[in-house]
């Protein structure tokens, strides 16, 4: 029997050795691309480039496990701010008798968020991951900031915006990042580490709600400074991989190719970057998204508005712009968000629309789950927080072992598939249990089984796509799966929000009878639950009406299943060899022949 301490010296070694063939392989490639960049020039972008020259200066074990840990302490800050700012932006919005308007901020940061990840994968190669990642944490403490001073709810929202572009950059270059430095049979294994401190945060968060109270705005201020504290190492290994580089040959070569600023000047440049950025197609996707989904979460309430012009003009507009976006992505961009050739890739768009219907579903049941349990099903702050991230807990558990898993078998495509399938059941025990205080431990097994499920193919999807390209548009294809998983959080928080505006009010009113007690109940929840406690004739109308829109978005979800398994039987399934990406013959992935024999594969 091996001791502790050899067993995990022995999995380090497996790990690192299984990375380390990443070095041999590109050797290889390297002798085989020479002829080619003589005649057509570089074949990678002089970001791509200099990245994995980064990369080779900390292909060691030590230097690997510094940087995994640096990583893993910036997760962990921003997954634990996660979880607890979810809760007390209830409580803020609560605070301003605005409450409905939570799923409204939930579609504006996604919008923000589906537009920003395709303009941060680009900079990324363009300006390098230090420099956006550094911008990225500077939004990140201005948005945290900003809401947590906020006194009303359009500042409130704002900060959202601002924190929520720092946010995703943050993600994006961790993802980036854990892509560069790991090969295709691993990177299941890899993509989990900024997920692991989910396993810790679920059981501490509810502690940390707790301790904080009531006082929402120090709940989100303080990791104003916590978490560009906990991104001091990570900064570190970064600063430490160019120190180290620049003492290479390779380096100092690549130093005197001119860069694009160099070859442009500042006016041509700026133009170049504005184009690489697809800047107006960034506008139309948040015009587009914003102007048709918002209105969705606003029109309903104490009072209707939909044959308002507010409501109105925004949907015709949005709808409107839609074939703009598409002439000019199709016809007129010059770096169009969505390369062409990526897109008729089965492969590609199969698990864009996974992307699309993960958070679409989730959020279904999951945008107002944190009310229902406190108001509803009578749970405290401790135990609401962590039953809202019994979901992370379970699908990072069951992610990593699968990560292992498919490090041996090289395939991720059945597993997906058994995911999915598995997102059904646990949705129709939530359909079950919605509401009482019958329903917790329901609602605890139906999260728990979802979570289960999502472990199986949200990042194994993510990985999926990745063996779809190559090294050079590996940053995009990840920013267009994790914009896609935005326009899903844009498109749920919408319709969940739309459902919970236009449903709980009027059939509030129905239960109380009164409409001054039922405009109390629904503007103000948490105060509502403390003037009238369980077992009140009043409360007990409460919960018989949340339980009926918890029906409604609970039967959405499900049904949105079927096109998400749909998708999953459409995705490649090709083998994860032990490379950084995969080489295609691209005629062959956009002209397929025998579609039927080629199905599975």
């Amino acid at each position: 029997m091996l001791s502790q301490s050899e067993t995990a010296n022995a999995l380090v070694h497996t790990i690192s050795g299984q990375f380390n063939t990443q070095n041999e392989n590109d050797k290889i490639a390297e002798s085989e691309d020479n002829s080619t960049e003589r005649i057509l020039g570089p074949a990678k972008s002089l970001g791509v480039r200099r990245a994995e020259l980064l990369m080779k200066e900390y292909d060691s074990i030590a230097y690997k496990i510094i940087l995994f840990f640096s990583i893993f302490l910036v997760a962990y800050a921003y997954g634990l701010d996660g979880t607890i700012r979810y809760t007390f932006q209830a409580y803020a919005t609560s605070s301003y008798s605005e409450h409905s308007l939570l799923s409204t901020i939930n579609v504006i940061r996604s919008v923000i968020a589906a537009a920003a990840q395709p303009a941060f994968a680009r900079a990324s190669d363009v300006f390098g991951r230090l420099e956006l990642l550094a911008i990225s944490i500077l939004f990140y403490v201005v948005g945290t900031v900003i809401e947590s001073q906020a006194y009303d709810i359009q500042r409130f929202c704002g900060g959202a915006i601002m924190y929520q572009i720092g946010y995703t950059g943050v993600m994006l270059i961790l993802q980036v990042l854990l892509a560069d430095c790991s090969n295709l049979n691993w990177r299941l294994a890899a993509s989990f580490i900024p997920a692991l401190p989910f396993i810790i945060n679920t059981w501490i968060s509810g502690d940390v709600t707790a301790a904080v109270g009531l006082n929402w705005s120090w709940g989100i201020g303080m990791w104003a400074f916590i978490f560009p504290l906990l991104c001091i190492p990570l900064l570190v290994c970064m600063l430490h991989m160019r120190w180290k580089a620049g003492k290479t040959e390779e380096w100092r070569q690549m130093k005197t190719e001119a860069t694009l600023y160099q070859e442009l000047g500042f006016w041509k440049f700026s133009i170049e970057i504005f184009h690489r950025l697809d800047v107006i197609g960034l506008l139309f996707i948040v015009v587009i998204l914003g102007l048709i989904l918002v209105p969705f979460t606003l029109a309903g309430g104490v009072s209707t508005t939909w044959q308002q012009a507010k409501i109105i003009a925004p949907l015709v507009i949005g709808i409107i712009c839609i074939p703009f976006f598409v002439v000019w992505e199709h016809r007129l961009a010059k770096h169009p968000l969505a390369p062409m050739h990526l897109l008729k890739d089965r492969g590609v768009w199969a698990a864009l629309i996974i992307a699309i219907f993960i958070n679409f579903i989730w959020y279904m049941q999951g945008d107002f789950m944190y009310t229902i349990l406190i108001v509803a099903v009578n749970e405290s702050i401790k135990s609401a927080t962590r039953m809202t991230s019994l979901y992370s807990f379970v699908s990072v558990i069951t992610g990593t072992i699968l990560g292992f898993v498919v490090a041996y078998f090289k395939r991720v495509k059945h597993f997906i598939v058994f995911g999915v399938s598995m997102w059904f059941v646990a949705m129709g025990i939530l359909l079950h249990f919605r509401g009482d205080s019958s329903s917790h431990s329901g609602i605890i097994g139906g999260l728990c089984l979802l979570g289960f499920g999502a472990g199986f193919f949200t990042y194994s999807t993510q990985v999926s796509i990745q063996s779809c390209t190559d090294h050079e548009h590996m940053a995009v294809v990840i920013a267009l799966y994790l914009t896609s998983y935005n326009f899903g959080s844009a498109f749920g928080n919408s319709v969940s929000g739309a459902i919970w505006t236009q449903k709980l009010y009027p059939e509030m009113v129905k239960k109380l009878g009164d409409a001054k007690l039922a405009t109390y109940a629904y503007s103000s929840p948490y105060d509502f639950i403390v003037d009238y406690a369980w077992d009140t004739t009043e409360r007990m109308a409460v919960v018989a009406a949340y339980r009926y829109v918890q029906r409604l978005l609970i039967t959405v979800g499900l049904c949105l299943c079927v096109p998400l398994l749909a998708a999953a039987l459409l995705l490649r399934d090709y083998k994860l060899e032990s490379v950084q990406s995969l080489k295609h013959d691209e005629e062959e992935t956009i002209e397929e022949k025998g579609f039927v024999s080629k199905f599975l594969k």
